[in-house]
């Protein structure tokens, strides 16, 4: 199994010749479909050499999550197996043959609405706010795959693990994010200590600058401790995030400030999202799931 580009973010240049060397021998490709936003209108699973594929219709064709699962969607694949696909007599999983028809239609309406050039398009978008985002943000945290040409595919990996030596994680400025307004990006996936971001093609540029923005006066509230200018103990990273019962409480015991804490730009005081509650112990929430009403 593969998945083009790679879970790296890259386009493995050699990925026709990997293909012809496992057919070679007798064997069979299957193309995880996660990344088709980076293909579509512009190379597809078939030039590559690939044998079967599934298209997750809520990554690259506009329906949602659930209603049958990320993966619901079209399955596709070469002769060779025509005859595992399922039909109303044989290789059945599910009473329904074709799957969750309600969204299939969202995503046959998102086709037919983008058109050829439309989704071609939306291709080249994503592509190119990856490999702006990875210009700008490369000299603050490093880049961790890039292309044979130094370029990215859709996707980047910020590299984070520069900073356990003062203290720092990757889930520390994950959870500062929510501090300025944004859900964090995947975390330690597919690189231990790493933040990978996929801003596809629905951002605006206005957008995608203030996002880049943040990460930067993140970085800078880094540098500040590596520095010294600020507490390695207790500063805005480990202590993120600031839910507005803490940050408006009587009594503050912060070396930092208030103003730091909550509102640390001016576009976050002007459209300021509150976390409903302060930082948690992901691994204890993971082993001990309780459920309350």
């Amino acid at each position: 199994m593969i998945t083009y580009p790679s879970t790296h973010g890259i386009f493995e240049q050699a990925i026709r010749e990997m293909i012809e060397a496992v057919h070679t021998h007798g064997g069979l490709v299957y193309m995880d479909g996660a990344n088709m936003n980076a293909q579509i209108g512009w190379t597809n699973p078939a030039f590559i050499g690939a044998d079967v594929c599934h298209l997750n219709l809520h990554k690259s064709f506009a329906s949602p999550h659930g209603g049958g699962g990320p993966g619901a969607g079209a399955v596709c694949c070469t002769e060779v197996l025509a005859d595992c696909l399922p039909t109303e007599d044989k290789n059945r999983v599910s009473s329904a043959l074709y799957g969750n028809a309600n969204m299939a239609l969202i995503s046959w309406g998102y086709i037919a609405m983008m058109g050829a050039e439309g989704l071609r398009h939306a291709t080249a978008a994503a592509i190119l706010s990856a490999n702006y985002m990875a210009k700008r943000l490369k000299e603050a945290y490093g880049i961790v795959y890039t292309g044979a040409t130094g370029r990215v595919g859709h996707e980047l990996i910020l590299d984070c693990r520069q900073f356990h030596a003062i203290g720092i994680t990757e889930a520390d400025i994950a959870k500062r994010l929510m501090d300025y307004g944004y859900h964090a990006p995947t975390l330690s996936f597919p690189v231990h200590g790493t933040l990978m971001v996929e801003p596809t093609e629905s951002e605006s540029l206005a957008e995608i600058d203030r996002f880049c923005d943040v990460l930067l006066q993140i970085r800078q509230e880094i540098a500040d401790i590596e520095s010294g200018k600020a507490d390695k103990e207790d500063n805005v990273l480990v202590n993120a995030p600031h839910p507005e019962y803490e940050v408006v409480a009587d009594e503050w015991t912060h070396p930092y400030s208030r103003k730091q804490a909550a509102y640390p730009t001016d576009f976050v005081a002007q459209n300021k999202f509150w976390c409903p509650v302060g930082r948690v112990d992901n691994g204890f929430g993971d082993r001990n799931l309780v459920a309350r009403f």
